[in-house]
């Protein structure tokens, strides 16, 4: 079942200031402020509703929220400016009613966010679809484009719109959006030249300058400095929280989104470049022949940059900013400007180039968001538009704004009284006229066709002659004297001759917000907004498709010398549109304010916002909404709410809901004249009453609660009690099971006992009676082998007497072998060859027997081992096994080569990249790669040499070419002298008379002497033509070096050098190596 909610429920404060008691501004004003401090921003006057910005985010505008207000009626959730969009959305949708939404209030108050949520809470509402998609997308992405060309940093908002947005959002009959129009009013577009202290220019040149790319800069012919334009001021020029490199980016993608094409995005940011250039054309005076003064461009080079932009011609432009052509029927007169003209020539261009350009991008945008169908569309219009301005200077912007606050006020009147005349036709009640006040008096003053102050600025800014803002005050002083909301101390109205708060200069009016006094300075230029024919076709020559388009004027062949409409006269045609607009739809109304000037949340500045409850008129809305019946509500939603209020009525109603009310209201007596009955509504005519009826639903409702209560805590404890009843009798049963469980487990245990003692007894009695049994026979099978063991032994004694002792002694013998094998079989060792460990003989007489049996375990063994070997393991033990025999227990170098394998290319000959040429010219596989140092006679010492082995062949090589030095064949190798100490010398003798032989013998020294004597001997074994090498291994042996023969002597010696071997020559005969002594 659904809850009903009301307006009513947990208010705070009072949501509706209809029914505010009592009605007064303090009153107003707290209300506004209790609610605010508890984050209520909005509230109600009646349909109408008042916007509080709360200067920060708040949780009530997410989804969830958004489907809370959807379909729900207006009165029945707490205010919310989604509450207003879906009464409008419904009776756009249902009952077939164009809309619109008028948002007003001043800068800095919320109306852009605002019209953002109206129509965010639109697009999430209405249909979905492909094409419905995108148009909702077009329409959201229109408001970042339209911002950053029409808004501004003031001190008063940092994101203020600077022109008024009226938008009509067309829908099908379905309800889904199919596009819309904008219209936009009176662009600030004076701001482009100069911004007051602390404010900026229009967002987008300081996006441009912040977010485009260094070549799109490059393109545009600018420069990322804000300083180097006059246009854009400077102690402003960064916002807190305002990214502008990242709002271009959104700007750019909005755009795209719209439908603009590259080209035309790339036009339009070369005119947003061409306004920052003209600010900086700077003019300085020339005198003249005749004595008058003319300008000239100090420096061109800012105008030839913006010509080139622009594609117009830099002497026509420069000649349009230095003459002024003015054309009669039939003549033409040219004058030459000053550099005051010239700078005024400047900053209209600068203001009429924005501007224009502005207005063509609502157009443009119009093109791409317009419905395409041609049926019949529902309209919902958004006024986003500047409240009322009261500044200590207000001049022409305030006074045009101010009087369409006037026109908007004047029309906000007429169709709320015509919406409650309308309801009580509707309803069947009585209609009772509504004393207010009415501003058409004040519209009049101001739109007059003959008296009014805009026909007379008009006329003024027509007329020949001397035309200054004091003629034009002087006229008003003249016609307007006698009027009542019109003052000056020029006036014939003598009581404000001495009056010294208004100046000479000004004039003031009193609008339906209070009186504004306005400068009269200005009027007349800012209402003629003139822009001199020559720049006008200076631009139109341009070879710029866009500058053409929004300069139509200019051209030649179309000149009209009619002078073009004042500002003024266009405003009041627009206001006038837009007047007739708004008539021909339904109202709803959102008033925004703002609580403080310093744009912080949580501050509540009640002077800054009664000043804007006054010019708002919200009390005089609320007296408008308050002359008739205060309060309405339909039959239903009346008599679900008070019902209980009343016996007969409570619980249920089974009759009509207006026959319940009016049951209801006679119970309660409330006098007649405080309510009346209409066809499907009741109407309570003062806020009393409704309190009244509030307060005791309210006493209803607490008893109702304490009844609840009582019945609610008398079923729990009921419920309890049965509770706790039924678990006694659970806990009873089980205990009373458990009880018998044991007993029966007794009983058991000892009945089994019983059976296992009778079972014993009868079990033991058995067991007597088997043993018994057995005995017997046991007895009887003795007594009968020992008979017939007799009865054998006389047999057969004869043949036992000759032969016992030696089958006993060969049983005996037959045992002990067969005790000696098993056991000898549970105790062999391991089957490593180094396992040198045997079981020990347990008779003397099996000695040898056990020896022969390890020695054939042992070769068994090793057999077994060498069938585990590959070839090349094989063959490594091979060579190991042949260094044992010929260096073992002879030379002291070879303990300490036993552990260390035999690798053979130390030098990887093959794989090695330095040694690629060497191995190439080997024919034969290398058996051995090592550096060896080749000893020289003469001195001593070594010299490295690359030692090559193969099967038929040494090779020496040089270490550092690879170069071979010497080849010698195995045959011609005779034998190898070594010596027995651990040094690594070796000599390699050579056959007497072969060729090898020529430069004598070779002495060596190598690291791995052990391996290199080895495989020679191995190799020269193999070789098929050659002898057995001989190995000599001596401490002193003789070295042939060509025709003479050395002693090579090694002693051992104290070491020096380290622990190195030293080799010295003593003599022509002898050379010593001395070799460390080894610990």
């Amino acid at each position: 079942m659904e809850v009903k909610t009301s307006l009513l429920d947990n208010m705070i404060g009072v949501g509706d200031m209809v029914l505010l008691e009592p009605l007064s501004e303090d009153s107003f004003i707290e209300n506004l402020r209790n609610r605010f401090d508890h984050n209520e921003i909005y509230t109600y006057i009646g349909s109408v509703v008042i916007s509080m910005n709360p200067y920060r985010s708040l949780p009530i505008f997410n989804p969830d929220k958004v489907e809370e207000y959807r379909n729900r009626n207006f009165y029945e959730l707490s205010p919310h400016i989604y509450a207003l969009a879906d009464e409008a959305y419904r009776s756009l949708r249902d009952q077939d009613k164009d809309q619109c939404i008028l948002i007003t209030g001043e800068s800095g108050a919320g109306k852009t966010e605002a019209s953002k949520l109206v129509m965010s809470y639109v697009a999430a509402v209405c249909g979905k679809g492909q094409e419905v998609n995108k148009v909702k997308e077009q329409l959201l992405q229109s408001n970042p484009v339209l911002e950053a060309f029409g808004n501004a940093k003031t001190v008063r908002n940092d994101n203020s719109s600077r022109f008024g947005k009226y938008m009509d959002i067309e829908f099908d009959f379905k309800g889904d959006p199919l596009g819309g129009v904008i219209s936009n009013y009176l662009l600030e577009k004076s701001r482009v030249v100069k911004q007051p202290r602390g404010e900026r220019n229009f967002h987008v040149f300081y996006q441009l300058l912040s977010g485009a790319s260094d070549d799109t800069l490059k393109k545009l012919k600018l420069d990322r400095d804000f300083s180097k334009y006059n246009y854009l001021s400077l102690d402003s020029a960064a916002v807190n929280g305002l990214d502008d490199a990242a709002n271009f980016r959104t700007v750019k993608n909005a755009m795209q989104i719209v439908g603009f094409m590259e080209d035309e995005v790339q036009s339009v940011l070369e005119l947003v470049a061409a306004v920052l250039k003209l600010g900086n054309i700077e003019f300085k005076p020339e005198s003249r022949c005749n004595g008058t003064d003319e300008s000239r461009i100090k420096d061109k080079n800012d105008l030839k940059e913006m010509c080139e932009l622009l594609g117009i011609e830099q002497s026509v432009l420069e000649r349009a900013f230095s003459y002024r052509t003015v054309e009669a029927k039939l003549e033409k007169v040219s004058t030459t400007l000053n550099v005051a003209q010239a700078y005024y020539a400047r900053d209209a261009l600068a203001k009429n180039l924005y501007s224009r350009l502005f207005s063509w991008l609502v157009t443009r945008i119009n093109e791409s968001i317009k419905a395409q169908t041609k049926a019949r569309h529902k309209v919902m219009g958004v006024l986003d538009i500047y409240g009322f301005e009261i500044f200590e200077e207000n001049s022409f912007e305030q006074f045009i704004i101010n009087y369409c606050n006037e026109k908007l006020q004047q029309i906000f009147i007429e169709l709320t009284l015509r919406e409650e005349q309308e309801e009580y036709i509707r309803e069947g009640i009585e209609w009772t006229n509504i004393e207010y006040f009415n501003n058409a008096i004040i519209c009049d003053l101001i739109e007059n066709h003959q008296s009014g102050i805009l026909a007379m600025l008009d006329e003024e800014c027509l007329r020949p002659g001397t035309v200054t803002d004091e003629t034009f005050l002087d006229k008003l002083n003249t016609i307007c004297a006698e009027h009542q909301h019109f003052e000056s101390r020029l006036s014939k109205n003598s009581k404000y001759i001495t009056d010294h708060s208004l100046p000479h200069t000004c004039f003031r009016i009193q609008h339906y917000a209070g009186k504004v006094l306005y400068r009269a300075e200005g009027f007349v230029d800012k209402n003629n907004d003139l822009l001199y024919r020559d720049l006008s076709q200076a631009m139109y020559k341009a070879n710029h498709s866009l500058i053409k388009q929004l300069f139509p004027e200019g051209n030649p062949a179309k000149v009209n010398l009619k002078r073009p409409p004042t500002a003024g006269f266009q405003f009041k045609a627009s206001v006038g549109t837009l007047m007739r607009n708004l008539q021909t739809k339904n109202p709803n109304y959102i008033r925004c304010i703002k609580p403080n000037d310093k744009k912080a949340s949580h501050i509540f500045t009640d002077s800054l916002v009664c000043h804007q409850v006054r010019y708002l008129g919200l009390m005089e809305n609320v007296r408008v909404r308050r002359a008739g019946y205060a309060f309405r509500q339909a039959y239903e939603p009346c008599l679900e709410r008070y019902k209980m209020l009343c016996k007969r009525t409570w619980p249920h109603w089974s009759g009509p809901a207006r026959e319940g009310v009016e049951v209801l209201m006679a119970d309660l007596k409330v006098p007649a004249e405080e309510f009346s009955y209409g066809r499907s509504k009741i109407f309570i005519r003062n806020p009393r009453s409704l309190f009244f009826l509030e307060e005791r639903r309210r006493q209803c409702l607490q008893n109702l609660a304490t009844l609840i209560q009582k019945i609610y805590r008398g079923w729990k404890c009921r419920t309890h009690f049965l509770l706790l009843k039924k678990s006694q009798i659970v806990v009873s049963a089980w205990y009373r099971r458990y009880a018998q469980q044991k007993k029966y487990k007794k009983i058991k245990s000892a009945t089994t006992v019983v059976q296992s003692y009778t079972r014993g007894w009868q079990a033991r009695k058995l067991l007597r009676e088997l043993k018994y049994q057995k005995r017997c026979k046991e007895a009887v099978t003795t007594i009968a082998a020992f008979w017939h063991g007799t009865q054998v032994r006389r047999e057969y004694r004869k043949f036992f007497r000759a032969n016992a002792g030696k089958k006993i002694y060969d049983f005996t013998i037959q045992r002990i072998m067969q005790k000696y094998f098993l056991g000898l079989k549970s105790t062999l060792p391991s089957m490593s060859p180094i396992d040198k460990s045997w079981p020990a003989r347990p008779y003397l007489f099996l000695d040898g027997v056990h020896t022969e049996l390890r020695t054939v375990f042992h070769h068994w063994r090793c057999k077994k081992y060498r069938s585990q070997f590959t070839e090349e393991k094989k063959a490594v033990y091979e060579e190991k096994l042949e260094a044992s025999e010929i260096f073992k227990d002879k030379k002291a170098l070879y303990p300490s080569s036993v552990s260390q394998p035999f690798r053979g290319d130390y030098l990887e000959i093959s794989k090695n990249p330095k040694y690629q040429k060497l191995n190439s010219a080997m024919e034969e596989k290398v058996l051995l790669a090592d550096v060896v140092n080749k000893i020289n006679r003469a001195n001593g010492k070594g010299t490295a040499r690359i030692f090559l082995l193969t099967k038929n062949s040494v090779v020496l090589a040089d270490q550092k070419t690879g170069q071979v030095k010497a080849s010698v064949p195995l045959p011609d190798l005779t034998s190898v002298s070594v010596s027995t100490q651990s040094d690594g010398f070796f000599a390699l003798k050579l056959k007497e008379g072969s060729a090898s032989a020529i430069k004598g013998d070779f002495l060596l020294s190598s690291e791995h002497l052990i391996e290199i004597i080895t495989k020679l001997h191995r190799t020269g074994a193999t070789a098929a033509d050659s002898e057995q090498l001989n190995i000599d291994i001596s401490d002193e042996f003789l070295v042939q070096f060509k025709h003479d023969k050395v002693c090579v002597k090694f002693i051992q010696g104290a070491p020096k050098n380290g622990n190195s071997v030293s080799c010295k020559r003593k003599n022509n005969r002898l050379l010593e190596v001395s070799v460390p002594t080894t610990a």
